[in-house]
């Protein structure tokens, strides 16, 4: 879950002078100071810190892998020739080229049917607003937010089919082969009915000014994918608490309509059917436990009382653990005492079966979302840390036909860790893309020019040096890059960001543990 995005580790901060420097590739990676030639930035303690030893094994230098600073990159810089036996060399070759990763954590996820709540815990990056094809198949708009069937739900609905027609078998046989279809119609009006589960999370997060990227029917019920959490405990509780309301809604809907109804036909198999599930589903999504949507409410009500949304989620998430727990045991134990059902001849053990493995399934959801909603509400304790200005590699700046050789040279002497090209007037074109370095040969590089192994800069891959947090994971996701020129608000280069050292500095926040 936890992907650090590149090939380096953690480096110590126990910099030592490059003994014995045979042959380094890159510039040093310790400063924090951004004031290469003709750029400015913050002066930190690492600033006079020794380059580490040529061809150092990062995790030898520090086991546990202890970052430089407060979130001191470790990504491996630039590639150089070498000048001198005492020159600072990196530690590790550079990541393989590619675009940052597509995928962030999501601060708000409401699930219905078998699980609502906050599912988080993914590294940060940039990503597109809208999903890519894995999101399935889009099936409209509603408020205009997109709402996706996940690949995922035709295998559930042909479970619904199978198993809801075994059950038409006893109460019309007459219908045949056509139950099928019957069943069929009935899994998808559930699935209906948990749209409009999601669809009320989304309204109310729309209420209050929540954006959210989309909803996604998929195998246990649905999902609202809300990026940004409520901010106080009251808007907190009301956005959980309306999804589960809508289903009570909805069950005495379906209940008021089967009054008419003859029983024992279609129609009155059909509502009965969704009554029933429309009210499990509320009742289930009551449960105080995260990441369902009653242990949301559970944790607003913490939150409230406490002061501290960790708290209101330390408390709700480990309910949420006590009842996967509960449900691995007890469902099957419910089903085949005939409390939940018909307590009818269990053909072959294979009801037996299906209880456990349904049960199984189901607890994992729970106790995977519960440990979810613990290390993302530790990385919202932690996510003011991630700041552009504590992040951005010093760079220096190279104009188009310098070689990559000689503006590698620079950097070096300038313990920087990025090449900025800029034209005769200073200012910056594109940025070296570190991974297009390191896949030019040492003998090569004095014949290549830098203006080769650069990427053009847009709007989008300029970044203020005063972005924190959130704010500044906003942008990244707005334009997907490996790399971003790092600028004071005055426009002067202050360094380059690279997307991989946001990521790793996302994993070291989540390893540590909440305040």
């Amino acid at each position: 879950m936890d992907v650090s995005g590149g090939s380096g580790q953690p480096r110590s901060g126990d910099d030592r002078p490059a003994k014995d420097a045979a042959d380094p590739t890159a510039p040093a990676t310790g400063p924090t100071d951004h004031r290469g030639p003709g750029h400015r930035g913050n002066t930190s303690e690492e600033d006079s810190a020794p380059a580490p030893r040529a061809n150092a094994n990062p995790a030898e230098d520090d086991p546990e892998g202890t970052p430089t600073g407060p979130e001191q990159p470790t990504t491996e810089g630039p590639a150089a020739t070498p000048s001198g036996a005492e020159r600072p060399a990196a530690h590790a070759p550079a990541e393989p080229d590619r675009h940052a990763p597509t995928s962030t954590p999501t601060p708000g996820q409401h699930h219905s049917f078998a699980h609502s709540g906050i599912a988080k815990g993914r590294p940060p990056g940039p990503r597109p607003k809208e999903p890519g094809p894995g999101g399935g198949i889009l099936m409209g708009r509603p408020f205009g937010v997109p709402v996706y069937v996940a690949p995922s739900w035709f295998l559930v609905a042909a479970l619904i089919t199978w198993v809801f027609g075994g059950q038409l078998d006893r109460v019309l046989p007459e219908l045949g082969a056509a139950r099928y279809l019957v069943s069929l119609f009935f899994a998808v009006a559930f699935y209906a009915s948990v749209l409009v589960h999601e669809l009320a999370h989304t309204v109310a997060a729309i209420r209050f000014k929540l954006p959210v990227r989309r909803i996604q029917l998929q195998f246990f019920g649905g999902v609202s994918e809300i990026e940004k959490e409520a901010e106080t405990p009251g808007r907190e509780f009301v956005l959980a608490f309306v999804g589960p309301l809508l289903s009570l809604v909805l069950a005495g809907l379906f209940y008021l309509a089967m009054k008419p109804v003859e029983p024992g036909t279609v129609p009155g198999v059909l509502l009965a059917g969704l009554m029933i599930s429309n009210l499990i589903v509320a009742i289930f999504n009551f449960l105080p436990g995260l990441p369902l949507d009653g242990g949301r409410m559970f944790r607003a009500v913490v939150w409230k009382i406490t002061g501290k949304p960790m708290s209101g989620t330390v408390a709700a998430a480990w309910v949420g653990r006590a009842l996967a727990v509960s449900v691995l045991i007890g469902l099957p134990l419910l089903n085949s005492s005939g409390v939940l059902g018909d307590g009818g001849e269990d053909v072959g053990g294979m009801d037996t079966v299906t209880d456990a493995l349904l049960a199984a399934i189901l607890a994992a959801i729970i106790w995977t979302g519960a440990g979810n909603s613990l290390r993302m509400a530790r990385l919202r304790e932690h996510l003011p840390e991630l700041r552009a200005r504590t992040l951005t590699r010093r760079a220096v700046p190279v104009e188009n036909d310098t070689p990559l050789s000689e503006a590698l040279r620079r950097a070096n002497a300038a313990g920087a860790r990025a090449l900025v090209v800029v034209d005769a007037d200073g200012t910056p074109m594109s940025l070296v893309r570190e991974a297009a370095i390191v896949g030019v040969p040492e003998h090569r590089r004095p014949w290549v020019a830098v203006s080769g192994l650069a990427q053009e800069l847009t709007d989008g891959m300029r970044v203020s040096a005063e972005l924190a947090g959130e704010d500044l994971l906003d942008v990244l996701r707005a334009t997907p890059a490996t790399e971003y020129l790092v600028v004071e608000e005055t426009g002067e280069i202050y360094g380059v960001l690279s997307a991989a050292d946001v990521e790793r500095a996302f994993v070291r926040a989540m390893a540590r543990p909440a305040s």
